[in-house]
């Protein structure tokens, strides 16, 4: 039976591997050995070295290489500057285009296109629902040089007395009509002068001395001077006042004072406008030939002028070339008639 009561999965031979005798040695030979502590005192006092501050340390970093591709004051102005000029181009650039764009949309809007070197035209200054449209393009600051820029808004300044003038002059002859009946030809005369000599005046001599400026332009010079010459003539005659002429001038406002002494108040002013307007033309008329006899301009160049003018003009080129035509065919069917 002691059979059954042995353990099957027990080891036959049963041993202690620590009862070995060389691990019973090496056992006994730790015990003697003592806890190591790296941190005690009398081993910290054994260490020799000498320990190196932190400021040391981070001085002892290596160095580090800086770049020397640093750019130079001069260098740099100049590349502002060149920035600068760029930058002005630019809007230079914008702004013509802008400019471009409004004269398409101002030309589209007029029903007109404009050819390249075409301005639009700016006098006399209209609304845009008018349907009448400006006649003329005017800029003093832009046409005229600096030297001509005051005789010029000058003799501006005279059209637009003159203007003025002729219409105070049809409200004094209307205030005498009204008193006398029998001064009506001098009413009509006046509305007469006033439709035909005010833009008559800023056609003849105005334009005239306004382009003489703008392109130094000898035949313009020399127009001016024969037309603006019997302008001051006619300022001369309407200051005097003939009678039944359409003039309130002296005689005519002295002749008034027994009858009306208001109406003829009224023309006395009138009359001193004209006086006015005699002696700005006769001054103006010297400044500008001042200023002609500067300009190196010549009744010789007026006629090279005339005769470019002449031999470019378009409208001139076609009449003159349709006349020959019809010379040409009168001619030829004659020859056959014969």
């Amino acid at each position: 039976m002691s059979g059954f009561d042995s353990n099957p999965f027990a080891d036959p031979v049963d041993v202690n591997p620590f009862q070995d005798a060389s691990v019973a040695e090496a056992t006994s030979g730790a015990e003697n050995v003592g806890e190591y502590n790296p941190f005690s005192s009398p081993d910290m006092g054994s260490i020799s070295g000498t320990t190196i501050p932190m400021t040391a340390a981070t001085a002892t970093q290596p160095a580090i290489l800086q770049t020397s591709v640093e750019q130079s004051p001069k260098a740099a102005v100049t590349a502002a500057q060149e920035n600068l000029v760029r930058q002005q181009e630019e809007l230079e650039r914008k702004a013509a285009e802008l400019e471009r764009k409004e004269q398409e949309l101002q030309s589209r809007s007029s029903g007109r296109v404009l050819s390249p070197g075409e301005k639009e035209n700016n006098w006399p200054p209209l609304p845009r629902f008018s349907p009448i449209k400006p006649c003329f393009y005017q800029d003093f600051e832009e046409e005229i040089p600096e030297e001509y820029r005051r005789i010029s808004r000058r003799m501006y300044y005279l059209w637009m007395f003159h203007s003025a003038t002729l219409f105070l002059n049809v409200l004094a002859c209307l205030a005498l009509f009204t008193t006398n009946a029998n001064r009506g030809v001098d009413f009509g005369l006046s509305i007469l002068w006033f439709i035909l000599f005010t833009p008559a005046a800023f056609v003849c001599w105005y334009r005239p001395i306004y382009k003489a400026f703008r392109s130094d332009s000898s035949f313009s010079f020399f127009f001016f001077f024969f037309v603006f010459f019997f302008q001051v003539a006619v300022y001369i005659i309407q200051s005097v006042g003939i009678p039944t002429w359409g003039n309130s001038g002296w005689i005519t406002s002295i002749s008034v004072i027994g009858t009306n002494l208001a109406v003829a108040v009224i023309m006395m002013v009138v009359a001193g406008f004209f006086t006015v307007n005699a002696i700005l033309g006769v001054i103006l008329l010297k400044m500008v030939h001042s200023k002609y006899r500067r300009t190196g301009a010549s009744f010789t160049k007026a006629q090279r002028e005339f005769s470019q003018g002449v031999l470019t003009n378009q409208t001139i080129q076609s009449t003159a070339a349709s006349a020959a035509s019809t010379a040409a065919q009168g001619a030829f069917g004659n020859n056959q008639g014969n």
